[in-house]
């Protein structure tokens, strides 16, 4: 049986209804106690939150009107970088040598990152090369923008997404690709992190004009047209080839060369080494990594005498019949002038060339004078700072004041310093008589002519031809001799300065060969820095080496530069009987 249940009192509120007197509410009744109390709430309740929102609307509206004094924040994304478009850079065929492509860079936002070491250590398992200290300290900066890594490969950008760090983002930019690497890297140069162009024909496109236009946003890449060069892609690789191989077999330190089109000035190839890959140039402000073909001063050697004999010729003191005294040394003050081979009697001006006679080049120096073979240096180029495209060039150096000791000893490529590229183009107007400026971009022969300069006669070019085709018949150009293309030319072995003295063990080999010698079409000019001997007992001359250079380049680019071989003559030339 169930206890009974406690009993409960319940209380209920007191309610006092009244009737409320007078004919029109004689039946209403009023709850007074509870209404009372509920209204008092509510009104309450309404005006703390109609104050509550109009402290927030006016705490925005004060933001907004800070915000509108304030300058603007510049440390966000930069602008869009349409404005670093460049053209694409073709060689005289159309093939690419440098293009732009999109690549994603790394950027954050330091006041959204929540833990800067937690995100510097994330980054650092995708880029391993990330600097800790440097990043820490932009992901702390509080700004509102700031660079992490630029153009990072599709996969570090992928991976780097799959991270999820907060703050951090991708911004598409323009980078330049070189897809011939390292094969013309000297020419066509590069560009900086910013799509800028630092060297070469990059930066010479850039002075042209296209940085104006990027400035002010109209590079357009649909109307950027393609700079289309001299160069021959087949020939650069050709010429990289084998100044690669020569440099490694020869065991030199360095070795360059250049094809150069005598009838337009065009350079067709050029190639230096050590080089590097402009694709990820790591190493191009290395000091061994120069262009020696246009921005290196040397000492030519003996392709100077080149220039020694075409200057008696060409000022009426001499003919090919004219003889000079070799039979002795030359004294000129404390100077004493021998021959490295000498044959020690009178030589015939072509015997001088093809003996490369020092004595025999002094003495025709000495019929021209002083003043006469400074004019001619100087008419043919030589030692003016050439005027091209290319912006490394280097000015030649000569004597302050000219002495006949400087004539005699220039007369044989010594006591002058000048470019490569300047010599090749020098011996190429010796072969067709005018002077062309070097050009880097494509140019017909008409367009050549217009502004050559008329150098040296017709009798020395021809005169000058046959001492070439006769040089590599009987003498030192004899290694560069390719079959069916009838190649003349001349070698250069100079001794290098080293302290102030001549050293006797590095030399600086040159090579300068023209063809087809019976109207010729190219130049080819190979240099070797301190080469040694190839094997123990060979020598290490030029004509060891960078004859051998240039012979390879002929045999394997002259049908590409549309040279026909011809092998009803060879070298061309009716040759003189020489006493050996």
């Amino acid at each position: 049986m169930i206890g009974s249940l406690p009993k409960f009192k319940v209380r209920l509120p007191a309610f006092r209804f009244r009737r409320k007197s007078g004919p029109a509410d004689a039946n209403t009744i009023v709850v007074d106690g509870a209404r009372k109390a509920t209204g008092g709430r509510t009104r309450t309740r309404v005006v703390m939150t109609m104050a509550v929102f109009l402290g927030i609307y006016a705490a925005i509206a004060g933001r907004l009107v800070w915000l509108g004094f304030q300058e603007p924040d510049n440390s966000g994304p930069p602008a869009s970088r349409v404005t670093a478009s460049r053209p694409d850079i073709v060689d005289r065929n159309g093939e690419v040598l440098a293009t732009d492509i999109k690549t994603a860079s790394l950027y954050a936002e330091p006041r959204h990152i929540v833990d800067a070491d937690e995100a510097i250590e994330k980054l650092a398992t995708v880029l391993p090369e990330i600097d800790y200290e440097q990043t820490y300290h932009k992901l702390k900066s509080g700004a509102g923008f700031v660079w992490l890594q630029r153009q990072l490969t599709p996969k570090q950008q992928a991976e780097i997404l799959q991270l999820g760090i907060p703050g951090i983002g991708f911004r598409t930019e323009k980078r330049r690709f070189y897809p011939a690497g390292s094969t013309a890297a000297y020419i066509v140069g590069l560009t900086n992190i910013d799509n800028q162009g630092i060297s070469g024909m990059e930066k010479y496109i850039d002075q042209q004009g296209l940085t104006a236009l990027q400035q002010s946003g109209l590079a357009d890449p649909k109307d950027l047209k393609p700079v289309k060069l001299s160069v021959d892609l087949r020939v650069q690789h050709v010429v990289h080839d084998e100044i690669t191989t020569g440099m490694e077999r020869f065991h030199a330190i360095a070795a360059g060369a250049v094809v150069f089109n005598i009838k337009t000035g065009e350079v067709v190839a050029m190639a230096s080494v050590p080089d590097f890959d402009p694709n990820n140039p790591y190493n191009a402000q290395d000091k061994n990594r120069l262009n020696r073909m246009s921005a290196g001063l040397y000492e030519m050697g003996s392709t100077f005498k080149s220039f020694t004999t075409a200057m008696v010729l060409d000022d009426g003191d001499a003919t090919l019949n004219s003889r000079f005294d070799a039979s002795h040394p030359l004294r000129v003050g404390r100077q004493t002038i021998h021959d490295f081979h000498g044959k020690g009697r009178v030589l015939t001006l072509p015997e001088v060339f093809i003996y490369s006679s020092n004595i025999g080049s002094a003495r025709e120096a000495l019929a021209v004078g002083i003043d006469g073979h400074r004019a001619f240096l100087h008419r043919l180029g030589i030692l003016e700072r050439m005027n091209t495209e290319l912006p490394e060039v280097a000015r030649p150096t000569e004597p302050r004041v000219w002495k006949q000791v400087n004539s005699i000893t220039i007369a044989f490529g010594h006591g002058v310093s000048t470019t490569p590229l300047q010599t090749a183009v020098g011996c190429a107007a010796l072969m067709n008589g005018f002077l062309m400026e070097p050009t880097f971009l494509k140019r017909t022969e008409q367009e050549a002519m217009e502004t050559a300069k008329r150098v040296v006669k017709d009798s020395t070019v021809a005169a000058m031809r046959y001492v070439y085709a006769l040089n590599a018949e009987k003498g030192s150009g004899r290694n560069a001799r390719v079959p069916g293309y009838r190649v003349g030319g001349k070698t250069g072995t100079a001794e290098k300065v080293v302290n102030g003295r001549y050293s006797k063990d590095k030399n600086f080999n040159a090579f300068v060969a023209a063809f087809p010698m019976d109207d010729p079409q190219y130049i080819v000019l190979t240099i070797a820095d301190e080469p040694k001997p190839e094997k123990p007992g060979m020598g290490a001359t030029a004509a060891s080496n960078a004859g051998i250079m240039a012979h390879n380049i002929i045999a394997r680019s002259a049908a590409m530069l549309g040279v026909k071989p011809d092998f009803s003559h060879e070298n061309g030339a009716t040759l003189v009987s020489l006493d050996e």
